[in-house]
């Protein structure tokens, strides 16, 4: 556990030999420890009868989370039970006081640096700009950058006097989550980029490394909707297109160090150039650049940037809507083809559009119920949750996914 206004040296600390009885407890933490995230504040018996747990287990894992400050007992919320003898049991809560996680985005345009409760509500947030950078000069920029943003953090009112636990980098691409490597972002032009190691130096804090994709899965599945937690598609279209998946609450990695490459993903009728060599690619057909190329093309924005063009929808510029609504076809039929292959619980869509305005989601949901070949309710497509917050939540998230699987190990 780290100071956020004093880091310490950060090493690789072996996992120790384990028993079986070592991995009991582990499990019965995490299980604990996710019941009071869900149904939280929640009384020690509540917390035994959702989770099959005995009264006397559960008491021993609220001592160690008390203890390790992962949990907070909520005395001003007692209530005595009628029938019942003794004190009133004290409601538990996940702690949201005095732990922080802090995380990394690395986008295109620019990085997001974040610090979370351990509710995965965002304390801080801060947006670096790269000012056009890429490859070595954009890494060397951010590994300046980051260890000024936790001392200002640490100054800042809803973050001041709190340990961080960790800090998650998140990026595009190809990303090998075990060695935290960034194996290849090709926008960016990164490749072989040993992130986690660099970081660690940098900071003093542990480092936690993935796709973004599949770290905005992990949330989902951490603070989203139910279903999030028996399957999932999570597609992310930005600057870069990405998509994840997981299955009973699990995101899965996939050899060697990709989920899958739904950027590639074919679109009938579009003849845009991709970096793979061949044209309709959907992280060309779909992506930021090439929409925001086409509304400086006919003159809807002044030059390539987000906001101006979601100050031009709002506006009720009828190009700007013409432009999105197009993307956004193309996005659901790509969602079509993912669905019909996997045939997920939910599907999450992380795009800028169809976060910002219902409108432009239903557009979505209308050309994946027009597509899919399964004909599923297209009632299963949402937004993310997260809104303007996504990128933050998900640069934190590869930390918080341990914390809540693994509580005693990774505190």
């Amino acid at each position: 556990m780290t100071s956020i206004a004093r880091s310490r040296p950060a090493a690789p600390v072996p996992r120790p030999a384990t028993r079986a009885g070592d991995d009991r407890r582990e499990a019965n933490a995490a299980t604990v420890l996710r019941a009071v995230l869900d149904h939280g504040p929640v009384a020690r018996s509540a917390v035994a009868r959702l989770t099959g747990l005995s009264a006397a287990a559960v008491s021993r894992q609220v001592v160690d989370l008390l203890r390790l400050e992962l949990l907070a007992e909520r005395p001003e919320l007692a209530v005595a039970v009628p029938g019942v003898r003794g004190r009133p049991q004290l409601p538990l809560e996940v702690d949201a006081e005095r732990l922080a996680v802090a995380g990394l985005h690395v986008g295109l345009p620019y990085s997001t640096f974040a610090l979370l409760d351990l509710r995965g509500r965002v304390l801080f947030r801060q947006e670096l700009p790269h000012g056009g950078r890429r490859g070595s000069a954009a890494l060397k920029a951010l590994l300046a950058r980051v260890p000024r943003l936790l001392a200002a953090a640490a100054a800042a009112p809803a973050t001041a006097g709190r340990r961080v636990l960790g800090l998650g980098a998140v990026t595009g691409g190809a990303v090998d989550a075990e060695r935290g490597v960034t194996v290849r972002h090709e926008p960016l032009g990164w490749h072989g980029v040993p992130l986690r190691e660099l970081l660690e130096r940098a900071t003093g804090l542990p480092v936690r490394v993935d796709n973004h994709a599949r770290a905005l899965a992990a949330a989902e599945v951490l603070f989203g909707d139910p279903a999030a937690r028996r399957s999932m598609v999570q597609l992310f279209v930005g600057h870069v297109v990405d998509a994840s998946i997981s299955v009973a609450g699990t995101v899965h990695q996939g050899p060697p160090s990709v989920t899958g490459d739904g950027g590639h993903l074919p679109v009938p009728g579009s003849t845009a150039r991709c970096h793979c060599g061949r044209s309709g690619c959907l992280s060309v057909a779909a992506s930021d650049d090439t929409l925001f190329d086409a509304a400086v093309a006919q003159g809807v924005i002044a030059r390539p940037d987000r906001g101006l063009l979601l100050a031009a929808v709002r506006a009720g510029d009828v190009r700007a809507d013409a432009l999105v609504r197009a993307r956004a076809r193309v996005v659901g039929g790509a969602l079509a083809l993912l669905a019909d292959v996997v045939n997920p619980d939910l599907l999450v869509l992380t795009e800028t559009f169809a976060v910002a305005d219902p409108v432009y989601l239903d557009v979505v949901r209308e050309e994946f119920a027009l597509r899919s070949h399964l004909h599923r309710d297209a009632a299963l497509l949402v937004a993310q949750r997260f809104g303007a917050d996504a990128l933050a939540v998900a640069a934190c998230a590869p930390v918080l996914g341990e914390l809540y699987a693994r509580p005693l190990l990774n505190h």
